[in-house]
């Protein structure tokens, strides 16, 4: 786990008033505890990682089509991942491996070094992979930040990568803390609010994943807000939650109304 911890940010004049998000009436009772820390997922909340993978993806399918088809691939590869998740965790490096496992094992070892060499430098790409802020975030955090809300990011994945995707992407100056595990689970949640020095149900967590942002955090008493993305992972797919401290909103700036 990797964590970095800002003090606080005193000076706001830098930023505009958004006078359009002034009515908070359609929201207004669904936060029904105090929050005192927002938190955010980071990969495919904060900015687009997903569908850069399936780009990848669809090329090693491509590679393999002299040996099957295209859903069998896609389901070799799923399993492999399955299968390394324990080990490997998640993260570029961990897909890259599953990656050259997969058209090893599905072509009998027959794939050229050349297009195997070609693969691994298009899963390398992912390492460089631009984090641009996906849309109305950058926007919505700055003026959370000018209303004085205390912002994290609690996501999961390798160190190095999502720490240089966090800078890549212009964000840190938004977030007091910046926490990265190898897994959210409900244990990692209730580490966070310690680390936070706070109590779950002052935890509002945002994110696009209902099994890794929702569901953990809901449990440990913690309040959420779901923003699908359009690509899921196929390892995060899980059912819907219902639950009377889970917001579902499909823009990011809806979040403004929601904390008022």
């Amino acid at each position: 786990m990797w964590i970095l911890t800002r003090s606080e940010y005193s000076d706001y004049s830098e930023y505009s008033d958004y006078s359009e998000y002034s009515d908070y009436s359609e929201y207004s009772d669904d936060m029904k505890k105090p929050i005192k820390f927002i938190a955010f997922d980071a990969d495919d909340t904060l900015w687009d990682c997903q569908g850069h993978f399936e780009r990848v993806m669809q090329e090693l399918y491509t590679l393999l089509e002299p040996w099957t088809d295209r859903q069998k691939a896609a389901e070799e590869l799923f399993a492999t991942e399955r299968k390394n998740m324990p080990l490997l965790g998640y993260g570029t490096k961990a897909f890259s491996l599953s990656m050259i496992e997969t058209a090893l094992r599905v072509s009998h070892h027959e794939m050229a070094g050349d297009k195997l060499a070609w693969l691994q430098d298009e899963c390398y790409s992912l390492l460089n992979l631009p984090a641009t802020p996906l849309p109305e975030v950058d926007e919505t955090l700055r003026e959370l930040q000018r209303r004085g809300w205390h912002m994290a990011v609690f996501t999961k994945g390798e160190l190095l990568d999502q720490e240089h995707k966090l800078q890549r992407s212009g964000l840190s100056r938004y977030f007091e803390h910046v926490e990265i595990t190898s897994d959210k689970t409900e244990r990692e949640f209730q580490a966070l609010c310690r680390h936070l020095g706070i109590k779950p149900e002052e935890l509002l967590m945002v994110g696009n994943s209902m099994k890794s942002d929702i569901a953990p955090a809901l449990a440990i008493g913690a309040q959420a807000v779901h923003i699908p993305f359009h690509i899921t992972w196929e390892l995060e797919h899980a059912e819907t939650v219902d639950h009377e401290g889970l917001i579902c909103i499909t823009h990011f700036s809806e979040l403004l109304h929601v904390v008022g």
